[in-house]
């Protein structure tokens, strides 16, 4: 089957090229351009940034399209125009963060979808990047549905696993595996999901080869699940003996000024925390197979070893604030 990937080398879209590679696909690759020339070097590679010049695309013709790196709805509907019914099946990568806050747990993907004050606005951040991927989920039906190929949209929840260039998974399970005193945020019972990003690429490449298709949540594992069961589990996994969990209150973090990039994957109080106790039963029956979390974990901190993942952009707490911290609130 001949698959284009918009993006596909970066964290999420290299394991899902990858996973087209291990099915036997045809790969195209649109992109910007990576660092190591040697990424995928027998794909086609077709060079460009989506927001300035779609015309590497002004050829070819695919089974299936496969975009991870929409962020505006018009990026969908300039690429629909650009293929012009080129390519084939469409999936779309959206997220969770879709859905108006707050949210109930066990929310299905029927759950109503943010809605921004300005639909127009292109400027992505923590107040608009939820109604602006709503949008881009509109964007897809109406700009893809109308030549006649299913589509289908995928909201995962934090994705974790090997070349996570976030950091934000990886920051806790590096941290516990250096052991000693751990500062871990409350509260305990926050809901918490994540999903391997080789499970989500899995997953994506059997929606493009049309065994199944509609909107689902890419996330594991079912609810309930806890943020203190994801940091034991993290502790049991690569804690040395003698690591300890020291658990602080979520309104003491706050007032002493932490934040959420010192701690990752808290949601502290945060009203939409529900968010992380999504109903994966959709996503299942259509193929969805996580992985257990342990097994995330390991793999996560043994790619760390042999290669660590550059981060963009500094995540987590330094050593001698978590200590300060430990002092003050814990």
């Amino acid at each position: 089957m001949k698959v284009l990937v918009i993006g596909g080398t970066q964290f999420v879209g290299r394991h899902i090229v990858s996973s087209l590679i291990a099915d036997g696909d045809d790969v195209t690759l649109f992109h910007r351009g990576h660092p190591n020339p040697d990424l995928f070097a027998w794909a086609d590679h077709r060079l460009g940034d989506r927001d300035v010049d779609l015309s590497a695309l002004s050829t070819g013709a695919w089974d299936a399209t496969i975009d991870t790196s929409a962020y505006v709805p018009r990026q969908v509907h300039d690429l629909a125009a650009a293929l012009g019914g080129r390519g084939g099946r469409y999936v779309h990568i959206s997220s969770v963060s879709a859905y108006a806050s707050p949210v109930a747990p066990g929310l299905t993907e029927d759950a109503p979808l943010a809605v921004l004050d300005d639909p127009t606005t292109e400027t992505v951040n923590g107040n608009t990047y939820g109604g602006l991927k709503a949008l881009c989920e509109q964007a897809s039906l109406e700009a893809f549905g109308p030549w006649g190929a299913p589509v289908s949209i995928v909201r995962p929840t934090y994705v974790a696993g090997p070349h996570d260039y976030t950091g934000r998974f990886t920051w806790w399970v590096e941290r516990v595996a250096r052991g000693g005193r751990v500062l871990a945020p409350g509260p305990r019972d926050n809901p918490f999901q994540v999903i391997d990003a080789r499970d989500l690429a899995e997953f994506v490449a059997r929606l493009a080869h049309g065994h199944a298709a509609g909107t689902f949540h890419a996330v594991s594992p079912a609810p309930p699940f806890s943020f203190e069961g994801f940091l034991t589990t993290v502790v049991d996994t690569v804690g040395p003996a003698g690591t300890e969990l020291v658990w602080a209150e979520a309104e003491a973090l706050i007032e002493a000024g932490v934040s959420p990039a010192e701690l990752p994957l808290w949601a502290a109080l945060a009203p939409g925390r529900d968010i992380s106790a999504a109903d994966p039963s959709r996503a299942f029956e259509a193929g969805l197979q996580p992985r257990p979390l342990a097994r995330t974990i390991q793999d996560t901190h043994d790619q760390e070893i042999a290669e660590p993942t550059p981060v963009r952009g500094p995540v987590g707490l330094e050593p001698d604030r978590e200590e300060g911290l430990l002092k003050l609130v814990a």
